[in-house]
């Protein structure tokens, strides 16, 4: 049975993003650039989905993705301040 939708997509509660699969939406997706990546964390606090996590200690912290998710905005590319985020074409 398919979820009933608000008109004028109408978002009345939060976290809509956990339950519904929205990473086919995309066009391009975000790649992190592991050698540029300083894991300041800013793209994780900037995404409107909160898709983007790092995650880990010391030299094990890593920047993942949830490119179920993910809508594919590219804010997190906007905000790095150290360009450590791409875009790739989704296909």
């Amino acid at each position: 049975m398919a979820k009933k939708l608000n008109p004028g997509a109408v978002v009345d509660k939060p976290g809509g993003a956990v339950v519904n699969k929205t990473g086919s939406w995309r066009t391009f997706r975000p790649v992190v650039d592991d050698k540029k990546c300083v894991k300041c964390g800013i793209c994780e606090w900037y995404c409107p989905d909160r898709t983007i996590r790092v995650t880990g200690e010391g030299k094990k912290k890593k920047t993942v993705i949830d490119y179920v998710h993910c809508k594919g905005c590219l804010i997190c590319m906007e905000m790095c301040p150290h360009g450590a985020i791409s875009k790739v074409r989704d296909e």
